[in-house]
Protein backbone atom coordinates (compact mmCIF):
# COMPACT_ATOMS: atom_id res chain seq x y z
CA UNK A 1 0.00 0.00 0.00
CA UNK A 2 1.33 3.43 -0.91
CA UNK A 3 1.62 6.27 1.61
CA UNK A 4 -1.05 8.35 -0.11
CA UNK A 5 -3.47 5.39 0.10
CA UNK A 6 -2.83 5.04 3.83
CA UNK A 7 -3.42 8.76 4.29
CA UNK A 8 -6.60 8.61 2.23
CA UNK A 9 -7.95 5.80 4.44
CA UNK A 10 -7.04 7.75 7.57
CA UNK A 11 -8.64 10.94 6.24
CA UNK A 12 -11.80 9.02 5.38
CA UNK A 13 -12.17 8.13 9.07
CA UNK A 14 -12.80 11.74 10.13
CA UNK A 15 -13.13 13.68 6.88
CA UNK A 16 -10.61 15.82 5.05
CA UNK A 17 -11.94 19.10 6.45
CA UNK A 18 -11.73 17.91 10.05
CA UNK A 19 -8.22 16.59 9.49
CA UNK A 20 -7.09 19.75 7.73
CA UNK A 21 -8.50 21.91 10.52
CA UNK A 22 -6.75 19.86 13.21
CA UNK A 23 -3.44 20.06 11.32
CA UNK A 24 -3.94 23.77 10.51
CA UNK A 25 -3.47 23.19 6.80
CA UNK A 26 -5.83 23.67 3.89
CA UNK A 27 -8.18 20.87 2.84
CA UNK A 28 -6.62 21.21 -0.64
CA UNK A 29 -3.23 20.21 0.79
CA UNK A 30 -4.72 17.17 2.53
CA UNK A 31 -6.41 16.19 -0.74
CA UNK A 32 -3.00 16.49 -2.48
CA UNK A 33 -1.42 14.28 0.20
CA UNK A 34 -4.07 11.65 -0.59
CA UNK A 35 -3.10 11.52 -4.27
CA UNK A 36 -0.05 9.94 -5.88
CA UNK A 37 2.82 12.38 -6.31
CA UNK A 38 4.36 12.87 -9.72
CA UNK A 39 7.32 10.49 -10.15
CA UNK A 40 9.70 13.13 -11.46
CA UNK A 41 8.89 15.82 -8.92
CA UNK A 42 7.47 14.61 -5.61
CA UNK A 43 6.71 18.23 -4.63
CA UNK A 44 4.54 18.75 -7.70
CA UNK A 45 0.75 18.50 -7.70
CA UNK A 46 0.70 15.50 -5.40
CA UNK A 47 2.74 17.30 -2.66
CA UNK A 48 5.01 15.04 -0.60
CA UNK A 49 2.91 13.87 2.28
CA UNK A 50 3.95 13.58 5.94
CA UNK A 51 4.45 9.80 5.68
CA UNK A 52 6.85 10.18 2.76
CA UNK A 53 8.72 12.87 4.66
CA UNK A 54 9.03 10.68 7.76
CA UNK A 55 10.22 7.78 5.62
CA UNK A 56 12.84 10.10 4.13
CA UNK A 57 14.04 11.12 7.61
CA UNK A 58 14.37 7.48 8.67
CA UNK A 59 16.12 6.56 5.44
CA UNK A 60 18.62 9.41 5.71
CA UNK A 61 19.33 9.19 9.44
CA UNK A 62 18.92 5.43 9.93
CA UNK A 63 17.37 6.47 13.26
CA UNK A 64 14.12 4.67 14.08
CA UNK A 65 13.38 6.68 17.22
CA UNK A 66 10.61 8.60 15.48
CA UNK A 67 9.05 5.33 14.34
CA UNK A 68 9.21 4.01 17.93
CA UNK A 69 7.67 7.25 19.17
CA UNK A 70 4.87 7.07 16.62
CA UNK A 71 4.16 3.43 17.49
CA UNK A 72 4.06 4.38 21.16
CA UNK A 73 1.59 7.19 20.36
CA UNK A 74 -0.59 4.59 18.60
CA UNK A 75 -0.42 2.39 21.71
CA UNK A 76 1.97 -0.01 20.04
CA UNK A 77 5.61 -0.95 19.89
CA UNK A 78 8.14 -0.94 17.06
CA UNK A 79 10.23 -4.02 16.39
CA UNK A 80 12.59 -4.02 13.43
CA UNK A 81 12.14 -6.95 11.05
CA UNK A 82 15.10 -9.30 11.20
CA UNK A 83 17.66 -9.33 8.43
CA UNK A 84 17.16 -12.86 7.18
CA UNK A 85 19.99 -14.60 5.40
CA UNK A 86 18.21 -17.52 3.76
CA UNK A 87 21.47 -19.36 3.32
CA UNK A 88 22.11 -19.21 7.08
CA UNK A 89 18.67 -20.61 7.94
CA UNK A 90 18.39 -24.29 8.74
CA UNK A 91 16.54 -25.91 5.87
CA UNK A 92 14.71 -28.28 8.19
CA UNK A 93 11.30 -27.07 9.30
CA UNK A 94 11.55 -29.13 12.50
CA UNK A 95 14.73 -27.34 13.59
CA UNK A 96 13.22 -23.94 12.80
CA UNK A 97 10.06 -24.83 14.69
CA UNK A 98 12.11 -26.00 17.68
CA UNK A 99 14.03 -22.73 17.65
CA UNK A 100 10.73 -20.81 17.68
CA UNK A 101 9.33 -22.92 20.52
CA UNK A 102 12.62 -22.46 22.41
CA UNK A 103 12.31 -18.66 22.22
CA UNK A 104 8.73 -18.92 23.47
CA UNK A 105 9.94 -21.12 26.31
CA UNK A 106 12.55 -18.49 27.22
CA UNK A 107 9.79 -15.88 27.37
CA UNK A 108 7.64 -18.05 29.63
CA UNK A 109 10.68 -18.81 31.80
CA UNK A 110 11.35 -15.10 32.26
CA UNK A 111 7.72 -14.51 33.32
CA UNK A 112 7.80 -17.46 35.72
CA UNK A 113 11.10 -16.35 37.24
CA UNK A 114 9.78 -12.82 37.73
CA UNK A 115 6.67 -14.08 39.50
CA UNK A 116 8.60 -16.62 41.60
CA UNK A 117 10.87 -13.93 43.09
CA UNK A 118 8.21 -11.83 44.80
CA UNK A 119 4.89 -12.66 43.10
CA UNK A 120 4.99 -9.49 41.03
CA UNK A 121 6.64 -8.20 37.90
CA UNK A 122 8.82 -5.15 38.48
CA UNK A 123 9.56 -2.57 35.77
CA UNK A 124 13.05 -4.07 35.28
CA UNK A 125 11.56 -7.54 34.94
CA UNK A 126 8.98 -6.17 32.49
CA UNK A 127 11.85 -4.77 30.41
CA UNK A 128 13.50 -8.22 30.33
CA UNK A 129 10.18 -9.81 29.38
CA UNK A 130 9.81 -7.22 26.59
CA UNK A 131 13.30 -8.09 25.36
CA UNK A 132 12.43 -11.81 25.23
CA UNK A 133 9.14 -11.00 23.50
CA UNK A 134 10.94 -8.94 20.85
CA UNK A 135 13.40 -11.80 20.27
CA UNK A 136 10.47 -14.21 19.90
CA UNK A 137 8.79 -11.93 17.34
CA UNK A 138 12.03 -11.68 15.36
CA UNK A 139 12.50 -15.45 15.43
CA UNK A 140 8.90 -15.96 14.33
CA UNK A 141 9.34 -13.42 11.52
CA UNK A 142 12.48 -15.21 10.31
CA UNK A 143 10.54 -18.48 10.33
CA UNK A 144 7.66 -17.01 8.31
CA UNK A 145 10.06 -15.39 5.82
CA UNK A 146 11.76 -18.76 5.33
CA UNK A 147 8.36 -20.35 4.73
CA UNK A 148 7.44 -17.64 2.21
CA UNK A 149 10.74 -18.17 0.38
CA UNK A 150 10.11 -21.89 0.13
CA UNK A 151 13.06 -22.82 2.35
CA UNK A 152 11.21 -25.78 3.83
CA UNK A 153 10.48 -27.64 0.63
CA UNK A 154 12.49 -30.19 -1.29
CA UNK A 155 15.71 -28.98 -2.85
CA UNK A 156 15.43 -28.35 -6.59
CA UNK A 157 18.00 -31.07 -7.21
CA UNK A 158 15.86 -33.56 -5.24
CA UNK A 159 12.92 -33.13 -7.59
Amino acid sequence: MQSYEVLREAADQVGVKVLANALRVSPALVYKWCQPAADEDADASGARNPLDRLACIVSLTKHTGLVSWLCHEADGFFVRNPHVNVYALDAEVLQATQRLVGKFSELLGQVSQSMADDERISPDEADRIRSHWDMLKSTAEAFVVACERGEFGPDEEDE
